[in-house]
């Protein structure tokens, strides 16, 4: 009688498992394999990795010059401003920090803002400095083009930024708009996510209800082409209308590309 042995694999899961159409479509966890009352532990390792992955976009620092270095072909012009949060842990820290420009940046900003201009676009480093260093230009690239005729203020790129400064930005550069692209807070799924937010006469009493916001811009989420095309019905809905926010509605961005 030949003795027993164990199969030399485990068998693959079977290809009708009823979750495997669903899976394709979404980078979402779902129905996740387990081992008795535990995660199994391929998806357990998963979820360690995109924890590590969330916290280091959180606490990694924006490369400034490399930003400002791939924005400078745009032929806007690009200037380098800081919030008042000193360091990374005070940004974190100090939410309230990274809503305001710090020193002297207020004046050198003044300094370019000529006779003014129609918008102001902001890039901050946010919750995700990997965000902005990865998506801001291509989804510059594909917006600009769909703006002519407007007047464009400099590109300001702002170290240890949150939505807020934007709005100190466009006063100073005596803008109508403001533009802030930011590095959204990481999940466990996107931890390079880039947002727009978009205000019209941004004023110290501004508050997040007058705003629009545009989410999730990276090729695995909102693509740039996509995401351009919201920004610039946007940004032609609030001169027009002269308003921002939840005032806002989609069912009213009717106007022509051109």
């Amino acid at each position: 009688m030949s003795e027993h042995r164990p199969p030399a694999h485990t068998p693959p899961p079977p290809q009708d498992e009823p979750w495997a159409e669903l899976r394709a479509l979404t980078a979402a966890r779902i129905a996740l394999p387990r081992a008795g009352a535990s995660l199994a532990t391929a998806p357990q390792l998963d979820l360690r990795l995109a924890h590590a992955r969330a916290r280091d976009a959180v606490h990694a620092q924006l490369d400034e010059a490399r930003l400002v270095e791939d924005l400078t072909p745009l032929g806007l012009g690009v200037l380098a401003v800081a919030s008042a949060a000193a360091d990374r842990t005070h940004f974190l820290m100090r939410p309230d920090l990274g809503r305001c420009l710090a020193g002297d940046a207020e004046a050198r900003l003044a300094a370019h803002a000529g006779s003014g201009h129609d918008v102001a676009i902001a890039i901050a480093d946010g919750l995700s400095a990997r965000a902005v260093e990865m998506h801001a230009r291509p989804l510059l690239d594909a917006a600009l083009p769909r703006l002519a005729g407007w007047r464009i203020a400099p590109l300001v790129v702002a170290r240890q930024g949150r939505v807020a400064i934007g709005d100190e930005i466009a006063r100073a550069l005596c803008a109508d708009i403001a533009v802030v692209l930011i590095g959204e807070r990481p999940g466990l799924s996107a931890p390079d996510s880039m947002g727009a937010y978009l205000t019209f006469k941004p004023t110290p009493h501004t508050t997040d209800a007058d705003r629009n916001c545009i989410s999730n811009i990276r090729p695995e989420g909102l693509a740039y082409a996509d995401a351009a095309v919201t920004l610039t019905h946007l940004l032609r809905a609030m001169r027009a209308r002269q308003i921002s926010g939840v005032q806002l509605k989609d069912d009213r961005l009717l106007l022509d590309d051109g």
